[in-house]
């Protein structure tokens, strides 16, 4: 396993935007790279996939609001979160799966992605 570090999450209203970043040490030539988040007394739920040949994913909770990204010269994979709501609230994880494209048939599973960050806490309020 490769760590993978987040930042840039923080307390904003609702309506409000925040930036999220993920340092990817690991590198393969095929990868998969995805945003989960975890709200309190819920599972942990896929957000936003990003593969390395370009489709990207998003949940239609989320769709239209956030953006995935990556900037490969700063190894680095970003969420752009606009309008956030209140029920965005939840701590949020960056994840990567080297050797493979994404899935888009399919909503991929939390298992299926072997790099982990430790999570940046998100927080909405009305």
């Amino acid at each position: 396993q490769v760590p993978l570090v987040e930042s840039g999450g923080g307390s904003v209203q609702s309506g409000g935007s925040l930036r999220l970043s993920c340092v990817a040490f690991g590198y393969a030539s095929r990868y998969c790279m995805g945003w989960f988040r975890q709200a309190p007394d819920k599972e942990r739920e896929l957000v936003s996939t990003l593969s390395s040949d370009g489709p990207t994913s998003y949940a239609d909770s989320v769709k239209g609001r956030f953006t995935i990204s990556r900037d490969n010269a700063k190894n680095t994979l970003y969420l752009q979160m606009d309008s956030l709501k209140t029920e965005d609230t939840a701590m949020y994880y960056c994840a990567a799966l080297y050797g493979v494209w994404c899935r888009f048939d399919r909503v991929m599973a939390v298992t299926e992605f072997t790099d982990w960050g430790q999570g940046t806490q998100v927080t909405v309020s009305s």
